[in-house]
């Protein structure tokens, strides 16, 4: 199975990338913020909880979040070439939480995608998309609180896809198609090999 990470700062342009690698490698787009609005939407328990967390720039706990990407992957595991992980992990706590759900699943992540945006760039673009997407953390306000929260709790996972040589800096600072073409040439470079060895050396 191909597995992939996409990471990087709110803004940075995860979604989009996600959904272009989904379509040419047949991988399952699981985005945690997708995945947190139909929570939202159905007004369950889990999604009223993940609401008032999200319209702050709060992050939503770990337990949960891996709790609901667990279920995501049970149910699409048998129907795709493998995963691309859009917004999670977000701690580091779940990037560990990740690596065992692969191994107990006989896979193993392939490569992380760190996609990185000047923040005055990050700030621009979250601003422009809150005027028209309706999206409540997408005010000013909360854009500070979620870059901040960024910085403090989710760029430690940088180092530790390092330690595991599974990370990859991509600069998405000019078109889609320039950031989308960096990126296949990334994942077209992993050798079969790569993708189908015993994962179990991972564990960390």
């Amino acid at each position: 199975m191909l597995n992939i990470v996409i990471s990087g700062a709110p803004g940075a342009g995860k979604g989009t990338q996600s959904k272009l690698i989904a379509q040419k490698y047949r991988l399952m787009h699981l985005s945690t913020g997708d995945i947190l609005r139909e929570e939202i939407t159905k007004g369950t328990v889990v999604g009223k909880t993940a609401d008032a967390l999200i319209s702050k720039g709060n992050l939503v706990p770990d337990d949960l979040i891996i709790d609901l990407l667990n279920q995501k992957f049970q149910e699409h595991k048998h129907f795709y070439k493998g995963f691309i992980f859009d917004g999670f992990p977000r701690t580091v706590v779940q990037a560990i939480a990740l690596d065992e759900l692969l191994i107990n699943n006989g896979t193993k992540l392939s490569l992380m995608l760190d996609l990185r945006v000047e923040e005055k760039e990050l700030i621009a673009r979250l601003f422009k998309r809150g005027q028209t997407s309706g999206r409540n953390d997408d005010n000013l306000e909360t854009i500070y609180k979620r870059l901040k929260i960024y910085h403090q709790v989710t760029e430690p996972i940088i180092n530790f896809y390092k330690h595991t040589q599974r990370y990859n800096a991509i600069s998405n600072t000019t078109s889609i198609e320039t950031c989308f073409k960096q990126i296949e040439q990334i994942i077209d470079s992993i050798k079969p090999f790569d993708l189908c060895q015993n994962p179990t050396s991972l564990i960390m």
